[in-house]
């Protein structure tokens, strides 16, 4: 088998399992994984800074015993730091370079991982499709029309292609579920609480966002999990120790458990055929495996939740804005793009009580989601209501990109104090996804699993929701569907060696 094939063919461990044998070599390895990066990115546009030549020293001197030594990685463009490698955050706005490198960062390096580049983000992780306008548009392996999704859409992309067999994500509202449910991959967005953001964050969006990988294997996504967790002096709080190590729980066989389906959405939208199907595949999965199946509703999630959420991420981007002014020592609104500008002001015209009451609901209605949920084991429910999109389908256009020009232009964001415009524009960012917020607000672990790939040959995945602090539970039960469905053995099309 060719390096290139090797690399196309395994997963993570697999990968380190032929280095550690005498296989391949770590720099052969990386040297496979920069030569498929320089032949298949300019098709999907997944990277933001191309790190080839540090890595290729890196592989050379990757520690032997190292538990994934010169498994070929990628870092996700937004808020982690590599020191001198520039964290852009999907921007337009000069990049920062932070020192020291972040405690995530370093725990990847003492895995042995060699990250070839940073992975492209839209701009600050505001939009769940990967599109830019310093980058571009980052593209689907599996139809190069079609989104990875956002915000981790680089990071899936280059995962899908074939390229990396892992690679670093964050979800702050869906941002590793969605991109792996649009590619063919495993998302896992883990408790609050379960990896550090610091030092250079305590945590991000009132501890919304949290840090993880997108991958092939549930293994891959358990074990880095093992190698990624746990506490830092610096960390607020941290989700409680599993009781054995995550890959462990992973190889074992769930037991028979109790399911929940959910299969409304929060905010009354239609849903398509295909979520349905998805949902169907993943039902009868769970069925095959022993396990109680019941319907459930979510009436704490509801357009209120998901405004709150919104008001929430709007006041967290404006303070954004403040810290890069603050960074810069000048305004970075004229470089920044047009709904990231809108997005800011709305948060600007929040008052600190509208901000702390919404976060008050917030925590009260994911009370009323945990308790409500706490009697089963895992809630399977859609992460896209739809296909992966075309490319520029989520765009304003027409009169809403008129509404967003005003907004901009005019300064008149108090409009969106006016009923229904709040509403209108909930619509339209998350009319894709009516889910995924739900869980980076209850703090509760997910994982989007590659159940189904639709007549037209587009990935869409489902995700598993476990109680708080459980990923035990989610990964062995995850890793019995993946050797029920055979979804391992999948792969995008265009990426294969030798192929377009």
């Amino acid at each position: 088998m060719s390096v290139e094939s090797l690399l196309w063919e395994r997963d993570a461990l697999g990968c380190a399992e032929a280095v550690r044998t005498g296989e391949v070599s770590a720099p052969e390895l990386v040297e496979a994984a920069i030569a498929r990066a320089e032949r298949l990115n300019p098709r999907i546009n997944a990277i933001a800074e191309p790190l080839f030549d540090r890595a290729r020293k890196m592989a050379r001197q990757v520690a032997p015993d190292a538990p994934l030594a010169g498994v070929p990685f990628a870092i996700k463009d937004l808020a982690i730091a590599w020191e001198g490698v520039p964290c852009h955050s999907g921007s337009r706005v000069p990049p920062a370079r932070r020192s020291p490198d972040s405690v995530l960062t370093a725990r990847y390096l003492a895995a042995g991982l060699v990250p070839i580049a940073t992975s492209t983000t839209p701009e600050h992780g505001l939009r769940l499709m990967t599109e830019s306008a310093a980058f571009g548009i980052t593209r689907n392996p599996w139809n190069t029309g079609h989104t990875s999704g956002g915000s981790s859409g680089g990071a899936s992309a280059l995962v899908a292609a074939g390229i990396v067999p892992v690679a670093h994500a964050s979800d702050g509202g869906g941002s590793i579920r969605v991109p792996a449910a649009a590619t063919g991959l495993v998302g896992l967005k883990p408790s609050r609480g379960r990896i550090p953001k610091t030092p250079h964050l305590t945590e991000g969006w009132h501890g919304l966002i949290v840090d993880h990988v997108v991958c092939r294997s549930v293994r891959d996504c358990a074990t880095l999990l093992d190698l990624t967790h746990g506490p830092d002096l610096l960390a607020p709080y941290a989700a409680p120790g599993p009781a054995g190590t995550f890959a462990a729980a992973a190889a074992r066989a769930p037991g028979r458990l109790r399911i929940g389906v959910y299969r409304g959405s929060p905010l009354g939208l239609p849903v398509s055929d295909d979520t349905h199907d998805a949902m169907e595949a993943a039902i009868a999965l769970a069925r095959e495996g022993g396990h109680a199946v019941e319907e459930i509703a979510l009436p704490a999630a509801d357009r209120a939740f998901l405004a709150n959420f919104s008001r929430i991420v709007a006041s967290a981007t404006a303070a954004t804005m403040r810290a890069e002014a603050r960074r810069l020592g000048r305004d970075p609104r004229p470089m920044l793009e047009r709904t990231t500008r809108v997005v800011a002001r709305l948060g600007e015209l929040l008052s600190a009580g509208e901000s702390h009451d919404a976060l008050q609901q917030l925590h009260a209605a994911s009370r009323e989601i945990i308790t409500g949920t706490a009697h089963l084991d895992a809630v399977l429910m859609p992460v896209l209501a739809h296909p992966p999109l075309p490319v520029g389908a989520m765009r304003p256009r027409g009169m809403d990109a008129v509404l967003e020009a005003a907004l901009d232009r005019l300064r008149l964001t108090r409009a969106l104090r006016l009923p229904g415009v709040l509403d209108t524009m909930l619509d339209k960012s998350l009319w894709f996804t009516h889910w995924t917020a739900v869980q980076n607000v209850t703090g509760q672990p997910a994982i989007a699993l590659p159940v189904h790939v639709t007549a037209a040959g587009l990935p869409l995945g489902v995700q598993a929701v476990g109680r708080p602090g459980d990923e035990e539970t989610l990964l062995s039960l995850a890793a019995q569907m993946e050797a029920q469905s055979g979804w391992l053995a999948r792969r995008a099309p265009r990426g294969r060696p030798g192929g377009a």
